[in-house]
């Protein structure tokens, strides 16, 4: 609550109310509905990250309801659920406007399916009960599912089955182990649970049910498969949501249940982590530098960059968690602003072959300079937000394994290689078609969705304390929680006070200029 206000209640509901009106009205009025609730629930998350006490209480917000059975309707957020509600609010007001033009059939459904998105995103940040995270977290699947399959490619219905068996399959078995959790403890409260120390011989196999489901939501590798094809047919704004937030729901959980509730099957199953990690890094990069469809070009380097996310999650300290949520903030911003500027000249072409653009600089050159800082953000160049999560990311998983920390880092190589090989191809260059020659720059629609996420970009590359600073405390319990359990590292890193020597060198040359 704020002040007796049930802010995270309404944030939720005006979203799903907005979404049941939008399937009795026109197409016109629909979109006007999808835009000003999207819009609304934006300005809330304003509100929220305003009120919310940075080195205040854990759980803020909180609201509960008993219902049956010791299951609740419990609301509350940390640090962690804020920056990722921010996230959900700010990407989806952008989501409506990628689709004014490009969804012209069934319009009132199709926004009435991103509306109960957004209402089931911030269920998943904000619940804390572990059944009504279970519910929101499943439910996601229902109406990308139906956006991949009703608005989406050639392919959708492939696409569409595939996306849904593969993250359902995984989450049957966390529901098993849910029930389980909540049997020997007790209680169905999440930040209890977090603190229960269940037995160590039972955590290996609870960590393994939760890991089937938030590794295939990540994506990790090999488990990746079905999201390039889901990306490749889903509308703009459909991949600009899907890379932009459902993906960050595994990197979620994996902080919110895996971590703080297993630490000792955590720390045993680490060196798998970094194994899958490092695979996905080197693989997916190699696969997406021969990719001739712009969209799976990206999905593919989304693959690459949620390794990251698990590297830094998976090095048991401050910096490795503090970079995997920045590499997740900064994913969510630059993957969706990058499928948005796919979008931008698909709409204009209805292609993504990448051979038959070129020469873009030459007749659309603002869109040009606004791909160019997306990809350098994607590429992690200092200044933009990617440079700060990786180098935290980097710097953590160091601390615990060198030669992760180096194969890795290769990453930063070959996605500079692919994106910089995208861009030159489909930016400079010779025009060869006289269509891709003939497309009009940015109109004013396409400059309101694109600024947002360049600012963004930019704010938090160059002022990355302010995302840092409300989860801070968060990961420094996080890290407490895991420091019994965590596995040794190898690079004998020191950080802190001076040795002796140096302290003596450094009396030595204090003496020296006393004398002078």
């Amino acid at each position: 609550m704020m002040g007796g206000f049930p802010i995270l209640s309404v944030m939720l509901l005006v979203p799903l109310a907005a979404a049941v009106a939008c399937l009795f009205l026109e197409a016109k009025a629909a979109r006007n509905l999808a835009l000003i609730a999207t819009l609304v629930d934006l300005a809330l998350g304003i509100v929220l990250w305003l009120n919310f006490d940075v080195g205040g209480a854990q759980w803020q917000f909180t609201e509960r309801l008993e219902l049956f059975s010791g299951f609740s309707y419990a609301l509350g957020i940390d640090g962690i659920a804020l920056l990722l509600i921010e996230l959900s609010v700010f990407l989806m007001p952008i989501c409506i406007g990628a689709s004014w033009n490009s969804i012209d059939k069934r319009v009132g459904e199709y926004m009435g399916a991103f509306l109960l998105m957004e209402t089931l995103m911030i269920g998943v940040f904000a619940a804390q009960d572990i059944f009504l995270f279970y519910m929101f977290f499943e439910a996601g699947l229902i109406p990308m599912y139906l956006i991949i399959g009703i608005w989406g490619g050639q392919d959708r219905i492939y696409a569409a089955y595939k996306f849904f068996l593969y993250t359902l399959l995984g989450s049957v078995l966390m529901l098993v182990a849910m029930l389980y959790m909540v049997n020997v403890a007790g209680t169905t409260d999440v930040p209890t649970l977090m603190a229960y120390n269940f037995d160590p011989s039972v955590q290996t196999w609870l960590w393994l049910a939760f890991f089937a489901s938030f590794a295939v939501k990540m994506p990790m590798w090999p488990v990746h498969t079905w999201l390039p094809a889901a990306h490749v047919q889903a509308p703009t704004a459909g991949s600009v949501i899907l890379a932009g937030v459902l993906l960050k729901m595994g990197g979620y959980g994996f902080i919110r249940f895996s971590l703080p509730m297993f630490p000792e099957a955590s720390a045993g199953f680490a060196p798998l982590i970094w194994g899958l990690s490092m695979a996905a890094v080197v693989i997916t990069s190699l696969i997406a530098l021969v990719q001739h469809d712009m969209k799976k070009l990206i999905a593919y380097s989304s693959v690459a960059h949620m390794a990251i996310v698990t590297i830094g999650l998976f090095a048991f300290n401050q910096q490795g968690l503090e970079g995997s949520m920045m590499v997740m903030l900064s994913h969510g911003l630059v993957s969706g602003a990058l499928f948005l500027c796919v979008g931008i000249i698909y709409d204009r072409l209805h292609t993504r072959e990448i051979d038959r653009y070129g020469g873009l600089a030459i007749n659309m050159p603002r869109y040009a300079l606004f791909f160019l800082l997306f990809t350098m953000a994607s590429i992690g160049l200092p200044g933009t937000s990617g440079f700060v999560g990786e180098f935290l990311s980097l710097a953590g998983i160091y601390e615990v394994s060198t030669w992760t920390t180096l194969i890795c880092a290769t990453g930063i190589i070959l996605g500079a290689a692919y994106m910089l090989y995208l861009y030159r191809r489909v930016v400079f260059g010779e025009q060869k078609n006289a269509d891709a020659a003939a497309m009009a720059d940015l109109d004013v629609r396409e400059y309101l969705m694109v600024v947002p996420l360049a600012l963004a970009v930019l704010w938090m590359g160059i002022y990355p304390e302010s995302f840092i600073a409300p989860m801070r405390g968060d990961i420094a319990a996080l890290e407490a929680r895991l420091a019994s359990a965590a596995p040794e590292g190898d690079s004998k890193v020191a950080m802190g006070a001076a040795t002796s020597k140096d302290t003596s060198a450094h009396e030595d040359n204090a003496a020296h200029e006393g004398a002078h």
